[in-house]
């Protein structure tokens, strides 16, 4: 049974509200993710609202921008106590007024799709969510792309290659991925590098974003790469229109669960090279 609500302020939050954050995930059925929270409150501009019972939050969302060009709405999120009380709309308003003239970006569940309908955001592409573990024959059909763990030397490239694909500088969220993520890879050849991929750190699965890749050959290369260090299962959201990889990724073990919204407010494309963007960053970020 819900709890009526005051009209309590919102605030800022701060790393100091990660594991709140966190609980908030845990209490709508998602993963704790962490090191994703560390990321989001580091980059981006969370919002929040306390809960009255003093029981954590009662509801937050983060607006994460890249420039004049683009922000990404993440982790609108409230507890489920305080359901269909109009907060998520609240803060949705407050996210919107504080990116003024921006582009907003934002991946939507069927959930909250209504919702961002409502508010003016209009769906222009959609990623689908695999999971699992990769059969022993994906590594072979991958053998002539090649692979390694990436280096403190390589992050100039990999953000040169981000903004190039991403269309816009994300050096602020991009260098910071080292200290965040479990392990980051590149794809190379002889004229430099070709792609990268990050692994992130789950209880229940290791999850991998961004993919980024000159080409379906390659990006295979980096999720078996990734995958055979997770020690586990991963799940990754892959681009809706890159299903050669999804067939590709199905075929070789991985299973599919759920298609998550790109819905977009002020703009009705996306920057960048889609065609060498296979996996975001995460649904959070873009």
């Amino acid at each position: 049974m819900s709890t009526a609500l005051p009209e309590l302020p919102i605030r800022r939050l701060t790393r100091d509200d990660l594991a709140a954050c966190a609980d908030l995930s845990e209490d709508r059925g998602w993963s704790r993710e962490e090191s994703t929270w560390g990321l989001l409150l580091a980059a981006g501009t969370a919002m929040g609202i306390d809960d009255p019972e003093d029981k954590g939050l009662a509801a937050c969302c983060v607006l994460t921008p890249y420039g004049s060009g683009l922000a990404a709405v993440g982790k609108l999120l409230v507890a489920r106590r305080y359901g269909h009380q109009g907060i998520g709309r609240r803060l949705m308003d407050r996210v919107m007024e504080a990116a003024g003239g921006t582009p907003l970006a934002l991946y939507a569940t069927p959930y909250g799709q209504p919702l961002y309908r409502k508010l003016g955001f209009a769906d222009i592409g959609h990623v689908e969510r695999i999971r699992g573990r990769f059969s022993p024959s994906a590594a072979g059909s991958v053998a002539e792309v090649r692979t390694r763990r990436a280096t403190a030397e390589d992050m100039p490239s990999i953000v040169e290659l981000d903004a190039e694909c991403f269309g816009l500088d994300r050096t602020s969220v991009i260098t910071r991925l080292p200290g965040m993520t479990e392990r980051l890879w590149v794809a190379e050849d002889s004229r430099g590098l070709t792609g990268f991929a990050a692994v992130w750190d789950s209880s229940e699965q290791h999850r991998v974003g961004p993919l980024t890749a000159k080409d379906s050959g390659t990006a295979r290369a980096l999720l078996v790469a990734a995958a055979g260090s997770a020690e586990g299962p991963i799940r990754t959201d892959i681009d809706g229109r890159h299903r050669d990889l999804l067939d590709w990724a199905v075929a070789h073990g991985m299973e599919p669960v759920g298609s998550t919204a790109l819905m977009t407010y002020g703009t009705d494309r996306l920057p960048g090279d889609w065609r060498r963007s296979f996996a975001p960053l995460s649904v959070a970020t873009g």
